[in-house]
């Protein structure tokens, strides 16, 4: 590019073509030249506009695309938690009413709420009558009371509650802290089923072992009879001299059947000069029952048996007038009135 000595105003632009060819000239006025420039710098101002504003725009909606992702997630996550606390609720409920329900069958004093390690408190006025709320018993807004006790609608259904959360797209912290409140929550219904759990074992223990005494203590007549001798004193018919019985005679038909009053173990199954042929029988918890006077013994020694089995026969064996059985009760090694084991 020559600047023209003629014409001042003027740019000239010369191209030679060869060594032969006469050269091309072209002359522009100065002021076009710098319309022109202005005009291509103006041009490329707007290009770096258009570029920068395009770069900018593809970091944010890369940006929100990651933080829908993230909402998503934690939606996702939130709703799981949710799940959780919902089946432990169920859980809880389901072992709730079982346990009231033994409580009532077993005659237990129900445990009050306050006596549980693990019990929460709660506001002392209705929701809606305090006028003043300090910071600590500031009320979960409506996107974090997932579970709460004190929002029935969130705790009848908290998948509901959390479908209905707000997305909380770019707000971390309020995130993290309805998962925290979420965790926190499950946490709690968690220690809660654990001292369900404990209490519904200790009840079925309880029940086992209350079924397992009641099976195991007497509570019917063992023959179908009538009372000829009562237990306590009275004058020997053997001596006619006042003595000490230690059991009912029971008069009955020979070889009338003789059932266990309760469930047991045959102990004892011998012959004694006294009792003539006698069985024995432990019913746990320190209960034991004697028969005498058998005239067959139908068990033997170790046998399991149960209330209603016949083990035995009405005899007239050993020191006896006649038929009849002899029928004691030991606690604990100490005869009592069989009368008080007796119920139908």
């Amino acid at each position: 590019m020559n600047h023209g000595t003629e014409q001042s105003d003027n740019y000239t632009v010369v191209i030679f073509r060869g060594s032969t060819a006469k050269p091309l000239r072209f002359n522009f006025p100065r002021k076009f030249i710098q319309k022109a420039m202005i005009v291509g710098l103006c041009f490329l101002v707007a290009d770096l506009v258009v570029v920068s504003h395009y770069v900018i725009r593809t970091s944010e909606v890369s940006e929100l695309t990651g933080f829908r992702s993230e909402a998503l997630s934690a939606r996702a996550q939130t709703a799981a938690f949710s799940s959780a606390v919902e089946d432990l609720k169920r859980r809880l409920t389901a072992m709730k009413e079982i346990n009231q329900r033994l409580r009532v069958m077993l005659g237990i004093e129900e445990v009050k709420s306050g006596d549980l390690a693990n019990g929460q408190g709660g506001d002392a006025e209705p929701p809606g009558e305090s006028s003043e709320v300090t910071e600590e018993e500031t009320p979960l807004s409506e996107s974090t009371r997932i579970m709460s006790g004190d929002a029935s609608s969130n705790t009848d259904n908290p998948a509901a509650a959390v479908a209905a959360l707000p997305a909380p797209v770019g707000d971390d912290s309020a995130h993290l802290q309805l998962a925290s409140r979420v965790k926190e929550e499950i946490e709690r219904l968690t220690a809660e089923a654990v001292v369900e759990e404990r209490t519904l074992t200790e009840l079925s223990h309880v029940a086992e072992q209350r079924s397992s005494r009641w099976a195991s203590t007497p509570s019917i007549w063992p023959v179908r009879g009538w009372v000829t001798s009562g237990f306590g004193p009275r004058i020997s018919p053997f001596t006619e001299k006042p003595a000490w019985h230690d059991g009912l005679d029971i008069g009955a038909a020979p070889n009338a059947p003789i059932q266990a009053p309760a469930a047991g173990r045959i102990t004892t199954v011998s012959h004694d000069p006294k009792m003539g042929n006698m069985v024995r029988v432990d019913h746990g918890f320190g209960i034991e029952t004697v028969y005498g006077h058998l005239s067959k013994a139908l068990v033997k020694e170790g046998q399991r048996i149960k209330r209603g089995d016949v083990i035995a026969l009405v005899g007239s064996t050993g020191l006896s007038t006649g038929p009849h059985l002899h029928y004691m009760v030991k606690v604990n090694g100490q005869a009592i009135d069989p009368h008080k084991y007796i119920l139908d």
